[in-house]
């Protein structure tokens, strides 16, 4: 287990969580938010900030980086140049004391699982963005430290290439054991990796817990907007919807109503947004197929009832069809 005690990252209230061994810690802010501080400061590589960073009991909180038991993966593809592939990986190998049987193991091991089993003799230099990127992810569970830390790395990846390298991430973390603690900015690295998440902003902490219970009960406009892309839409009442709960036509009789007017169109072949003004607000419904309506138009905007995301304090709700 990893232990965070009152860290510093900026914030009013000072950072404390505990990040479990075996489970991968997704950790969800935007810019500027501490998520990078904090990978950071556990990495080492703040110098002596405000706090208290435990190991399974033993406190690293003076340690050098180099004497932490914690591996790190940037998202900038971070490799030794001059070294081709195998030697990428085997070095914090070689620095451990591994003897060659062992090393020559454990790299292929390692490439064969992160699919690079055939780029050993390569170097940085001739490898696609995706291929550096697993080099360096490997390199860092050579290490065998007790905990992994991984800022952003699949940040400059194309979509397609995360969601492959994302499956086999989760299933080869698991199968090491350290604590993991991968931090983003995009809710759905949450869902397709996260045993935990812990949401950061303004740096500090707004909220923790498995995915789906922070996603169904956030506890404030903060919260469920970090679980959000693009952001929630919020009403007049203090309660929100999210854009992929509302939808252009009636599926339930008791479903909620609200008019909008049409300012922008986004597609990407599967889904549409649409950018919507409703009651002077700036709204967005995420729609699982094609949209084909000219901007000005007038669109109902649906929402099942148990949608509503309903904060602190008593809600009045909304009135149904508020639009005619």
């Amino acid at each position: 287990m990893l232990s965070v005690t009152g860290l510093t990252l900026g914030g009013k209230n000072r950072f404390s969580h505990r990040f479990a061994a075996g489970a991968i810690t997704v950790v969800i802010g935007r810019n500027n938010s501490g998520k990078t501080r904090l990978a950071r400061a556990i990495a080492g590589l703040e110098t002596s900030p405000p706090g208290t960073l435990s190991i399974d009991g033993d406190d690293i909180s003076h340690q050098d980086a180099r004497a932490r038991s914690v591996g790190l993966v940037y998202q900038a593809f971070v490799n030794y140049p001059n070294w081709n592939v195998f030697r990428n990986i085997a070095s914090p190998l070689h620095a451990r004391g591994v003897d060659a049987a062992g090393i020559d193991r454990t790299v292929r091991q390692l490439a064969d699982r992160l699919s690079i089993g055939d780029l050993l003799h390569r170097f940085p230099h001739e490898l696609s963005g995706g291929q550096q990127q697993r080099v360096a992810i490997a390199r860092a569970l050579a290490q065998g430290g007790r905990v992994l830390v991984m800022d952003e790395p699949l940040v400059n990846l194309d979509y397609k290439l995360r969601e492959e390298l994302e499956s086999q991430l989760r299933e080869l973390l698991l199968d090491q054991g350290p604590v993991v603690v991968y931090t983003t900015s995009d809710p759905r690295d949450a869902f397709n990796l996260a045993d935990e998440v812990v949401l950061l902003d303004d740096r500090e902490k707004v909220q923790s817990g498995p995915p789906m219970d922070v996603y169904r009960a956030p506890v404030s406009v903060r919260a469920a907007d970090l679980m959000s892309n693009p952001g929630v839409n919020l009403l007049d009442t203090g309660e929100a919807l999210r854009p992929e709960h509302l939808s252009v036509a009636r599926r339930a009789a008791d479903d909620l109503c609200f008019e909008g007017v049409l300012e922008g169109l986004e597609t990407s072949g599967a889904e549409s947004w649409l950018h919507c003004q409703v009651g002077g607000r700036e709204w967005v419904a995420r729609l699982p197929r094609m949209f084909d309506r000219p901007l000005g138009a007038r669109v109902p905007l649906y929402a099942h009832r148990a949608d509503l995301i309903r904060f602190d304090g008593p809600s009045p709700g909304v009135v149904a069809d508020g639009g005619n």
